[in-house]
């Protein structure tokens, strides 16, 4: 019972918000004349010293002690006496470790926030310096049509741009103090929910007791908003690994962030890049673990809660060490540009600019001019050539509609900059999402392209 009661090897990492909480809480019930203001004051400094020992030392685990609770509390008592048990008036410890943990996810989440604004930091610069850097763009990884770099990688910064969204959400439902709702049922002690709540930087207290200390609500918005932050750093990772392998060589990743092999003294592993990618599976997998613990658990509190943290602490790590791995690999991978390039000339990226144009230049039906841009596609597929490389009479021969016109729009170049739709690949436009995206972050506005 002793081991699989204790929860102090994971939940001492409450500490800092237990300390807070407390302070909060015998502050509160000082003001109330629920306990003496030299109770309060004596209590308050001892909270004060125990917090200076665990920064110091760590939180100690003694499993008799059970949790962070317990231990603090204990510890407590060692250095003011009796007055420590002041301290547990109007709480339980069921409300206790609500606000703790709500406290914890907080955190977590603006650090989470400030993380991902370092990634978007990083997309926006690299974007901005590769507006007109052209590479192939895929669907079904099939080279589809040309796009330019920075508009590739501007595609990521709008996937953590919704992510940060999801953390705020999840950080504005969450903003209520459990405080004060005690085992389940409230308090008859004369205390101020409302006082504690603002001294925690909370919007308030929660408005029932029941739903006060059974809700995880928090926590699993929390996972979710990681899971789905966590799917997307996996994409941009398999980009990378994709990109880095020989048969691309888009990239050379940065050696901070790469490996070598043990027999192979050519490798250059992107195993940065592939934990990331294996971490998105394990985030979900602890969100799947809380969601099924929850599933099932009548009003109020059940001890199988306690299993709620492992979970969050766990995606919470992995998600920080993912951030931070994709962010340096944005920052510092070295892109081959003219790689990319070349391949997109070689797909025969261009041929729905051909299309584009029949249906623009010579009123063809769209349907009919991909007709005949894919019998030009099969005939420069058979001489080894690119679209623009064909000779005027051979794209005569397809269709007489054809004339010279047709080349300035079968280039690669041409093709990027014709796409200039709000949103489009085409320099301009992607530097004008860079400048946007600048303002929004905060970022000096003017850069170099």
């Amino acid at each position: 019972m002793r081991e699989i009661n204790a929860s102090i090897p994971f939940d001492k990492a409450l500490w800092r918000q237990d300390i807070a909480a407390s302070k909060a809480h015998v502050a509160m019930l000082g003001e109330a004349g629920i306990v003496t203001t030299e109770d309060a004051a004596l209590i308050a400094s001892g909270l004060d010293q125990v917090a200076a020992e665990y920064e110091a030392n760590g939180v100690p685990e003694n499993w008799d002690l059970e949790d962070i609770h317990m231990t603090t509390e204990s510890r407590l008592a060692e250095l003011i006496g009796a007055a420590a048990g002041r301290l547990h008036t109007a709480r339980s410890r069921n409300d206790q470790v609500a606000t703790d943990f709500r406290l914890w996810v907080r955190d977590q989440i603006d650090e989470t926030e400030a993380a991902l604004h370092a990634l978007q930091a990083a997309l926006v610069t690299r974007a901005g310096e590769h507006a007109a850097s052209i590479m192939p763009g895929f669907t079904h990884l099939q080279t589809a049509q040309p796009v330019t770099l920075g508009h590739h990688l501007m595609a990521y910064y709008e996937m953590a741009q919704r992510d940060r969204s999801r953390f705020a959400d999840a950080r504005t439902r969450m903003n209520q103090c459990p405080l004060g709702a005690a085992a389940l049922a409230g308090t008859g002690f004369p205390i101020d929910r409302h006082a504690t709540a603002a001294a925690l930087g909370f919007d308030g207290p929660t408005a029932n007791s029941l739903d006060s200390v059974s809700d995880r609500d928090f926590a699993l918005d929390f996972l979710m908003a990681a899971a789905q932050c966590s799917l997307h750093l996996s994409r941009l990772a398999e980009e990378f690994v994709i990109w880095a392998s020989q048969p691309f060589g888009f990239v050379t990743l940065p050696d901070s962030l790469s490996t070598g092999s043990s027999i192979m003294p050519q490798k250059k592993n992107p195993d940065a890049a592939e934990l990331v990618r294996g971490h998105s599976g394990r985030i979900v997998g602890c969100l799947t673990a809380l969601m099924i613990t929850m599933k099932g658990l009548p009003l109020a509190y059940s001890k199988d809660m306690q299993d709620d943290k492992p979970p969050v602490f766990e995606a919470a790590s992995l998600l920080a060490l993912s951030i931070a791995a994709m962010t340096g690999m944005v920052a510092e991978a070295t892109f081959r540009t003219e790689r990319m390039r070349g391949a997109a000339e070689l797909g025969y990226a261009t041929a729905t600019d051909l299309a584009d144009w029949l249906v623009r230049q010579a009123g063809i039906p769209f349907r009919e001019a991909h007709h005949i841009t894919g019998s030009a596609v099969k005939l420069a597929e058979s001489r080894g050539v690119a679209l623009d490389q064909l000779a005027l009479a051979d794209l005569k021969a397809i269709d007489a509609r054809v004339d010279e016109r047709v080349f300035a729009a079968l280039s690669v170049e041409a093709s990027v900059a014709a796409r200039a739709s709000h949103g489009g690949t085409a320099p301009v436009e992607v530097l004008k999402r860079v400048a946007e995206a600048r303002v929004a972050l905060g970022l000096p506005k003017d850069i170099e392209a």
